[in-house]
């Protein structure tokens, strides 16, 4: 590699991103990893994530109907 001019890439260091340890109320399972729903509207999931682009760091939240499986909302 060295004769090459190339050099290994480390990966880098796990960012944590979540705290776990709080105080804060959590909120009940009500899914219970049953993610079928047998009319629209009955059960929506949500999830946030975070895209690095140009001008920092972007977050993204999406609300998706799981009896359908389209967005049903989302916000950056």
């Amino acid at each position: 590699m060295c004769e090459l001019g190339l050099q290994g890439v480390s990966p880098r260091k796990f960012r944590v991103t979540t705290d776990s340890d709080h105080k804060h109320p959590i909120a009940e399972n009500v899914l219970a990893r049953n993610f079928e729903a047998s009319r629209p509207n009955e059960k929506w999931t949500t999830d946030i994530t975070y895209v690095w682009t140009a001008e920092g760091w972007l977050y993204l939240a999406v609300v998706m109907d799981l009896y359908s499986r389209r967005i049903v909302g989302w916000a950056t």
